[in-house]
């Protein structure tokens, strides 16, 4: 039949809301969406979630409920041209009918600043619903009049549960699935099609798919493991490395090193690793880390950083992934302080608020006799000409005098620093 020719993944598609599966805070009876098409006045969305998540159907099921004309347009293949074709059948719809025309634009996240300004005054005067489809972060990639006037509808990613009700109603049905082509197939290996799959019902009904199909050219009645292994190569992590997931990964990497997770900051090491993440990049999150939240708790700990930077640079992969392993392990366990993070803080916002506060004159350059005799470096105390090194002297400026900008912690090293900054605060009669 020629449905054969069409691919499961296609052939499985629901047909309806009650069909989609994992999004029912999006399609439940309560939810807005489903108020909306029962009512017949869709409104403009914006579709965000993982590949696979179900957003193609959703802008598919929306025209079928609404019976409303339907174009479909992808960012990848299609320009302002194409929209003005679109937007003269619009205007042609709305003459005849009296009603709206749904336009999906699949990967909306595609579309520059001017392609997006273009749908605009279509959104605004009710000619065209717009239905955006995306795997980035709309408050990134949407402008912000077109996401003003649309609705953010967030695809959860599909879980376990979710997957093994798609793959078992594909086996199942003898019409659209492959329910009447005598395979066998274990609950071990529909595990191993779903852990294939990362959530991605798109991907793991096509995997499916091969498995059997394979299994039927070769005459064999089950899938098996072992053909899925030399059927499908193994399935690269979803990445984009100037995407939302990208800053995800890195931000949980940078929080379990500042909660002293060694185990999760590994996971995440690894997980940005084998995705593709540039292995520098880690580092250098990491030589920062070791200042913003180790700071002198550890004072070995930016050189062990550094060490990791310098590893990967002379000797690669794979041998050098182990040094970043070492230094992200250190660094998670190392003693936390923010000390110096937040005296940078204070510091650059009393500058910011004061300004060019002139330099103490005894403190002052003095390298001709001119600056001298004017008093620069007058009563400057070279510390090395008293005891222990030290003279109680104002560094500061005037205004300034007193200012405690640096407070150390308790933790490792900084309890040592603080031990000091106190005797010597004694010292001062403070």
């Amino acid at each position: 039949m020629k449905d054969d020719y069409i691919p499961l993944a296609e052939r499985m598609r629901p047909r309806s809301l009650d069909e989609v599966v994992g999004q029912d805070h999006i399609v439940g009876k309560e939810s807005l969406l489903r108020k909306a098409l029962d009512s017949g006045k869709p409104f403009s969305t914006i579709f965000w979630g993982p590949p696979g998540s179900g957003k193609t159907t959703l802008a598919r099921l929306i025209a079928h409920y609404t019976g409303l004309p339907f174009y479909s347009f992808s960012a990848v293949t299609s320009g302002l041209r194409e929209l003005r074709d679109v937007v003269d059948g619009a205007k042609r719809n709305m003459d005849m009918f009296g009603k709206p025309t749904i336009l999906f634009v699949d990967e909306i996240h595609r579309f520059n600043k001017a392609q997006q300004d273009g749908f605009l005054p279509f959104v605004e005067n009710g000619l065209i619903v717009l239905i955006g489809a995306t795997t980035e972060n709309p408050s990134f990639e949407i402008i912000p009049p077109l996401l003003s006037r649309s609705k953010v509808l967030i695809l959860n990613p599909l879980s376990y549960e979710d997957m093994k009700k798609i793959l078992l109603r594909a086996i199942e049905d003898k019409e659209r699935g492959i329910g009447n082509w005598d395979i066998k197939i274990s609950e071990d290996v529909i595990d191993y099609l779903i852990e294939l799959s990362h959530g991605d019902a798109r991907v793991g009904l096509n995997n499916l798919e091969h498995a059997a199909l394979f299994a039927k050219t070769k005459g064999e009645k089950e899938i098996t493991k072992a053909a899925i292994d030399k059927l499908l190569p193994s399935s690269p992590l979803p990445y984009d490395k100037s995407g939302e997931e990208h800053y995800n990964l890195i931000s949980a990497f940078h929080k379990s090193l500042r909660g002293s997770d060694p185990q999760a900051s590994l996971y995440w090491l690894y997980r940005m690793l084998m995705a593709g993440e540039d292995p520098l990049f880690i580092a250098r999150r990491m030589i920062r880390f070791a200042s913003e939240d180790v700071g002198l708790a550890d004072p070995q700990a930016l050189g062990i950083a550094i060490a990791a930077f310098e590893a990967w640079e002379k000797v690669g992969p794979p041998e050098a992934e182990l040094a970043l392993a070492e230094a992200a392990v250190y660094l998670s366990m190392a003693p936390k302080s923010n000390s110096l993070y937040m005296s940078e803080k204070a510091i650059k916002e009393e500058i910011k608020k004061s300004g060019p506060l002139p330099v103490p004159l005894h403190i002052r350059n003095a390298p001709t006799p001119f600056l001298k005799r004017i008093g620069y470096g007058k009563g400057y105390m070279y510390p090395h000409n008293f005891k222990d090194a030290w003279v109680d002297q104002q560094y500061l400026p005037d205004r300034l005098k007193g200012r405690i900008f640096y407070n150390p912690s308790i933790r490792g090293f900084e309890r040592e620093i603080k031990r000091r900054m106190e005797r010597l605060n004694k010292r001062r009669g403070g």
